[in-house]
């Protein structure tokens, strides 16, 4: 296990530099896009080459932050059965969506995307649009993205595996996956806790009425 845990933290430390380096390309897209304008509203005129690199640069962001986001437990979650549930039973239903769900998907995406970039790479494909970019480059975005979720699936199983025999810390259970439920009544506690004199709350009749 301890190999594997090793192999883990190569995983999550490459997808991580990989997924913030990436997300500096929302900042290029929003230049590209101002300068785009800029240069439109000035000089009357535009290209689709500009339009189409700043689909590729929100699309690199969207696929190469993914296994990042992933590795960070960033991913949209309704908690409003499994928060209820011991710590266990919710390390068990991860482990099985991940097996059951995360890794066919990941799985049927790399088998289809694969042919889908090879095909484009080989055929020099460009943009059906006049002036418009090379489309391989994007069809790699998205095959490289679905290789590090196929790797980020890894390392999270690994984890959860190691977590359930005690040998890992899960460093993201915090509130139930911060579920939604927790989230409200952390807030009606520090509520409470203003409103109730003693504890550093405003004190009756000192409000403002």
């Amino acid at each position: 296990m301890t190999a594997l845990l090793g192999l883990s933290r190569v995983i999550d430390s490459i997808n991580e530099r990989v997924g913030k380096i990436a997300a500096w390309a929302i900042v290029a897209a929003v230049l590209v896009s101002a300068i785009n304008a800029i240069i439109r509203r000035i000089f009357g005129v535009s290209s689709n080459a500009w339009l189409e690199l700043q689909w590729y640069l929100f699309g690199a962001v969207f696929m190469l932050c993914a296994a990042w986001t992933l590795k960070a437990n960033e991913h949209i979650r309704i908690d409003i059965v499994s928060s209820r549930l011991s710590k266990r039973a919710r390390d068990g239903i991860d482990i099985f969506g991940h097996l059951f769900f995360l890794f066919p998907f990941v799985a049927l995406l790399l088998w289809l995307c694969t042919p889908f970039f090879l095909n484009s790479y080989r055929s020099g494909e460009v943009s059906s649009n006049a002036g418009g970019l090379l489309i391989w480059p994007a069809k790699g975005l998205i095959l490289l993205g679905f290789i590090s979720m196929f790797f980020q699936w890894m390392s999270e199983l690994i984890k959860r595996v190691a977590i359930m025999r005690g040998e890992l810390v899960d460093e993201h259970d915090s509130a139930g996956h911060h579920s939604a439920e927790a989230e409200a009544e952390r807030l009606i506690q520090e509520i409470g806790t203003v409103n109730t004199p003693g504890k550093g709350g405003t004190p009756p009749g000192d409000g403002v009425s």
